[in-house]
């Protein structure tokens, strides 16, 4: 009798101990804080002497076995990083580094620009990098791009509505592993192709705080410089832009107007004075640098550079150099080694890699500004005004289809009493502003016009 009483108690008491470890498994799976690879990083390589800045890399597993591993360079404000904007950067490409709009762009190192004699690139500070006042995640996205990866061939299928869906993850997790950030004012920016996939992480994180995900976010908005937004608007813009520019004269352009009808994306093969026309304008364009339209067209420094021959250019004059220096600087396994980028991960560092199994699915973000805007989301669309890429008319062509008011009318905005562009205000905080002699990517361009025009914009000052 008493054995028998013993067995029911002992099975009572494993019947307990059971349910409470699976309260407990359900728990660190519901509650815990998610596996976040970082590391601060005090000194690189090419550069002298200690960061005066606080740069932490790392890794975040995204899907549910985390099979997708995003790398990331976070930079701490240099200015108030408790209270100051937390921004995460998305390069454009598809496929180019976080490391173009870190070093390129907006960050505060650059390299020096020198002819290269064989030596590692050497970095210098930038005196007008946006991290002085604001907090910036630069984010190697999509899976594939600079050192993110995936351990799986499906994991590296992705595209724009699935590389939206892992930022959004991916903020989420960071977050949760740098609670103290979770406080400060949010925005998600980014430039050129980046346009496409903006806006939509901005939509999902607006829904997510609807729907009560967490952590909570406190999304206040985004920005966006020269952005793929929807062909009809960008490419078709590229044949009056050019005329505007002088690339092209009135009587071909009028020509193309008519026999094109305006749009000259598809050519109809019936329409012959349409294609003839737009084989003028071909003819006329092929040898400008469509990233900045007076800037030389140099060659692309992904070929073999390294040997260069007697009577030959000093090739760093180029603007294109910077890719150059990149492709030396960050495939050194010193440099790796320094930003803890994991041992075997990627065979080759690219710029922009072209190659991805990426997925063009959101053919156009119109809708997704026109849903932002309604909920008042702040947002600057900036415009470097010598770009052909994705020029500023076509730009201006899909705000006004959205019909909203202006609050501010066209004037010009300055820096040290200088001209820095023209801007114009519509109703529910969007902004528009073009880049006087900016290019496709405004910052690296004219750098101090883009920092001030930051600056101003996130502390809610008039351009």
């Amino acid at each position: 009798m008493a054995a028998s009483y013993d067995t029911q108690k002992l099975a009572k008491l494993n019947a307990k101990n059971f349910l409470f470890l699976c309260l407990l498994l359900i728990f660190l799976l519901l509650f815990s804080k998610p596996t976040v690879s970082f590391s601060i990083v005090k000194t690189l390589p090419g550069f002298s002497g200690s960061l005066p800045f606080k740069l932490e890399t790392g890794y975040i597993g995204i899907g549910e076995n985390e099979d997708v591993q995003l790398f990331y360079y976070f930079i701490e404000s240099e200015g108030n990083p408790r209270e100051d904007p937390l921004m995460v950067w998305i390069t454009g490409g598809p496929g180019c580094s976080a490391l173009c709009g870190l070093i390129f762009e907006i960050g505060p190192i650059r390299f020096n620009i020198i002819e290269y004699n064989g030596s590692l690139p050497t970095l210098a500070l930038n005196p007008y990098s946006w991290t002085k006042v604001s907090s910036v995640i630069f984010v190697d996205s999509p899976v594939g791009t600079g050192f993110s990866y995936s351990r799986t061939m499906q994991g590296s299928h992705t595209g724009d509505t699935k590389s939206a869906d892992s930022i959004y993850e991916f903020l989420r997790k960071w977050l949760l592993s740098h609670p103290i950030f979770m406080a400060n004012p949010l925005y998600i920016a980014g430039d050129s192709y980046s346009g496409r996939v903006v806006p939509v992480i901005v939509q999902k994180i607006s829904e997510g705080i609807e729907a009560g995900d967490k952590p909570p976010l406190n999304l206040k908005g985004y920005l966006l410089g020269n952005p793929a937004t929807d062909k009809k608007f960008d490419i078709n813009s590229r044949v009056p832009f050019a005329h505007c520019m002088a690339i092209i004269p009135d009587e071909l352009y009028e020509s193309a107007k008519r026999s094109c009808k305006g749009d000259y994306r598809d050519i109809d093969s019936s329409n012959i004075q349409c294609a003839n026309d737009l084989q003028k304008i071909s003819n006329c364009t092929e040898g400008i640098n469509q990233m900045h339209v007076t800037i030389p067209r140099c060659p692309d420094y992904m070929w073999q550079l390294l040997i260069k021959r007697p009577g030959d250019p000093d090739h760093s004059l180029c603007k294109n150099y910077n890719s150059f220096l990149s492709h030396i600087w960050a495939n050194n396994a010193t440099v790796q080694k320094a930003l803890k980028v994991r041992k075997g991960t990627v065979r080759v560092w690219k710029r922009c890699h072209r190659d991805l199994p990426y997925k063009m699915d959101v053919k156009s973000t119109v809708n997704y500004h026109f849903y932002l805007n309604s909920k008042g989301y702040r947002a600057l669309i900036y415009s470097g005004d010598h770009d052909m890429i994705t020029p500023y008319i076509g730009t201006q062509l899909w705000i006004k289809s959205l019909n909203l008011s202006i609050v501010d009318e066209w004037r010009p905005w300055l820096v040290d009493d200088q001209v820095g562009g023209f801007t114009r205000g519509y109703s529910n905080h969007l902004t528009f502003a073009t880049v006087k002699g900016g290019g496709h990517t405004a910052p690296e361009y004219r750098p101090k016009e883009c920092y001030n025009m930051f600056k101003r914009w996130t502390s809610h000052e008039p351009l």
